[in-house]
């Protein structure tokens, strides 16, 4: 049985992490090192780190906080905002980053994904996608979820498959900092077409909700969540073991 993981994500701006309600509405919440210790030490299989204005102010990927996130800790990280070049994806890489995250960069510019998996392996591009519900189609949003780029998010994760994308995170913006529970209707559109590993983004509010994730959409591979782990609302040992007595089959570390 596959193993699924979970992922806490942090959203970094000005070296610090922040976090918002349906990508509005920043506020600061802590150190990203200082929570990226925290969450390689309880269990985390992974994780995420956005520079979530990079794309936005059209600047570089700040490499400081990255460099030392990546020294402290010993689980697989994943590093997105401001990437646009392959050039991009080796200064991230170099600084200790496993996989790449592109959106904007590779809205722009589709052979992004196809030059990087080339280069550097299927395995480390992950295409992260920010999808709204407009007029009863799912729509791809760009530079951090500011921008309708009318794309439709289905058609536009097929092609990055194509192009080699190795993993895809999508992020529902409808559902993002509600707590209302995972976009399942979203999720499950996606993992139809998806031959590679899915992750899901955007509303967890409590354990259940990932419990009702890998249940109703058994082709999920792993649940990524922000606020609702920063400020302790739910920790990962709990959540993990909640999973367990669900019959969901998820990695821990022995006491």
């Amino acid at each position: 049985m596959i193993t699924k993981r979970i992922i806490p994500c942090l959203d970094v701006r000005n070296g610090r992490v922040v976090k918002g309600v349906n990508f509005a509405g920043l506020s600061d919440v802590a150190s990203p090192l200082e929570l990226a210790r925290y969450y390689s030490e309880s269990g985390a299989d992974e994780l995420v780190f956005y520079d979530i204005t990079a794309s936005a102010e059209g600047r570089a990927l700040f490499t400081d906080a990255l460099r030392e996130v990546a020294s402290q800790i010993f689980i697989p990280l994943t590093v997105g905002g401001g990437i646009r070049t392959v050039a991009d994806f080796e200064r991230v890489l170099a600084c200790g980053a496993d996989k790449v995250s592109v959106n904007s960069g590779a809205i722009a510019r589709p052979a992004l994904i196809e030059e990087a998996a080339k280069r550097y392996g299927s395995q480390c591009v992950v295409l992260s996608v920010d999808a709204k519900r407009v007029d009863g189609a799912y729509h791809v949003f760009a530079r951090g979820g500011r921008e309708d780029t009318g794309m439709d998010a289905l058609a536009w994760i097929r092609r990055g498959l194509e192009l080699g994308a190795g993993e895809i995170v999508l992020n529902s913006i409808d559902t993002d900092g509600v707590k209302r529970g995972f976009d399942l209707e979203m999720l499950a559109a996606v993992c139809e077409l998806a031959d590679v590993p899915v992750i899901a983004s955007g509303g967890a509010g409590c354990a259940q909700d990932f419990v009702t994730l890998f249940r109703e959409v058994p082709k999920v591979d792993a649940g990524l969540a922000a606020s609702i782990f920063h400020f302790g609302e739910v920790t990962i040992p709990v959540l993990k073991d909640m999973l367990a007595k669900s019959g969901i089959n998820v990695r821990r570390i022995e006491p």
